[in-house]
């Protein structure tokens, strides 16, 4: 055998290798909504800047031995939609934003990898921090032609024939996209052989944990989401609880399972600007992550563990002049931007006419604001000149966001507090900013390359032998 010829045999055994590689039986998707790289960045030096030490505190996810970027654009613009990015992340396929899982017209539906795993014989679960209707959860379940039409997406559970739902409950439980009544989708849910179990306490106490189950959120007032991680107190249910809940019922499984989780507040917390919510939330979301790896250590040749996003949110940006970041001022503050707007509205109701020192106060003990973090008299007179306009002219005034309508002072604080903390933010919208992938496991070498948002259920799909 000449030299020519043994090298092209050689190469021929290398690359039809990975076709002999053990195919993952259990599969864990994890999408961070709005999580773009620097979201990663800014949750690991925080977590250094906690301990005084210059540098990362790795999460779970950023240390899985495959790691690379991709592109999230749709079909129909530069930056996408959750509706677009989820979609694209559930079929491999781009359509506009606002359209779930279909082509750009709205009517040609498309298969997602939860379904192609579902015709494998794998249990599959659908997961999120979010309402179950919501655009990227929906990626994976649904067709529709537009992401608002929410009583039709969660109506779709029906033809999944999914094994397990996860979030915090449904956005218009009674009323069609056109605002015509329709039946309950709780009881069409039931009607369809699905188990509703609501809370964490719930699903303890339910005997038989292998049917199809659709966990929700206990308290009814917070069916479009969880709590932000920094606001739930120990009896909230949050992403781990559901995640963990979803493992346990869908592990029965003999031919596997697919799971995919969504940290949706993110987003939601990013649109906002709120600095430090958004490190608690991908902390959060890192918890979810770490029971996946767990899993994953007593079966690391089965398991394929992929983690991304759909998109970026806010165009978050690490240092703001100074070569010394300050990160750990985010952590003087004690509740989302979302509840301090709450706290300032029963202030305004308890005792319309508060005093300065009174909301002072208020501010001070959420944010640390002039106790633990000092600031200037150019700050103070901004926050100032918020509160006379709020409680002495009455004039209530409101910093809207995607998710949110917050009291003006509360938005103006923590963009002090971002400012203090060395974060900054380039918009309250989405950007075209790279998304961050990490892959460990069975199939976990195929994510070594710049991607596409629509590379990555088709390289899992591949990994998995799925036909999608």
């Amino acid at each position: 055998m000449n030299k020519k010829t043994f090298l092209s045999l050689s190469l021929a055994v290398l690359f039809a290798l990975p076709s002999f590689a053990q195919q993952p039986k259990y599969i864990f998707y994890f999408i961070g909504d709005g999580m773009g790289l620097n979201h990663v960045n800014l949750s690991e030096v925080y977590q250094s800047d906690l301990k005084n030490e210059i540098g990362n505190t790795a999460l779970i996810f950023s240390q899985f031995p495959f790691a690379t970027f991709a592109t999230s654009h749709s079909q129909s613009n530069g930056v996408t939609d959750s509706a677009a990015g989820g979609s694209a992340l559930a079929v491999g396929k781009k359509t506009k934003n606002g359209v779930i899982s279909m082509d750009s017209t709205g009517t040609i539906p498309y298969k997602s990898i939860a379904y192609a795993a579902k015709e494998k014989g794998m249990k599959v679960g659908v997961t999120t921090s979010v309402s179950i209707d919501h655009a990227t959860p929906a990626s994976f379940y649904s067709n529709q032609s537009n992401r608002n039409k929410y009583y039709e997406i969660a109506n779709d559970i029906t033809k999944s024939n999914f094994d397990f739902f996860g979030g915090s409950g449904f956005i218009n439980p009674t009323k069609t996209y056109d605002k015509k009544d329709a039946p309950a989708i709780e009881g069409v849910l039931t009607n369809a052989g699905y188990t509703i179990v609501k809370g964490r306490k719930g699903y303890n106490n339910e005997k038989d944990k292998n049917k199809k189950i659709i966990l929700i959120n206990d308290d009814v007032t917070n069916s479009g989401s969880l709590k932000y991680a920094i606001d739930q107190e120990p009896n909230d249910m949050n992403l781990a609880d559901i995640t963990q809940s979803a493992i346990e019922s869908l592990s029965s499984s003999k031919a596997g399972f697919f799971l995919m989780v969504e940290g949706g507040k993110i987003d939601w917390s990013s649109h906002a600007n709120d600095a430090a919510t958004t490190v608690k939330e991908v902390l959060d979301f890192n918890k979810s992550v770490q029971l996946a790896y767990d899993f994953y250590k007593k079966h690391p040749k089965e398991t394929l563990i992929v983690v991304t996003a759909d998109h970026e949110t806010g165009g978050l940006i690490l240092g703001n002049g100074s070569s010394t970041l300050k990160t750990r001022n985010l952590s003087s503050q004690k509740s989302s931007q979302e509840i301090l707007s709450k706290k300032i509205g029963k202030l305004r109701t308890d005792k319309p006419n508060a005093s300065w020192d009174d909301v002072k106060g208020l501010l001070a003990e959420n944010l640390g604001l002039w106790t633990a973090i000092k600031i200037n008299e150019k700050e103070e007179s901004l926050l100032k000149d918020a509160y006379k306009k709020s409680f002495i002219d009455h004039q209530n005034e409101t910093s809207k966001s995607l998710y949110a309508n917050d009291d003006k002072i509360a938005s103006l604080a923590v963009g002090i507090l971002n400012k203090l903390s060395s974060v900054s933010w380039a918009s309250g919208s989405h950007s075209a900013a790279y998304i961050p992938v990490y892959a460990i496991g069975a199939g976990a070498e195929s994510f070594n390359h710049k991607m596409d948002n629509t590379d990555i259920p088709k390289k899992i799909a591949e990994a998995a032998g799925l036909n999608l």
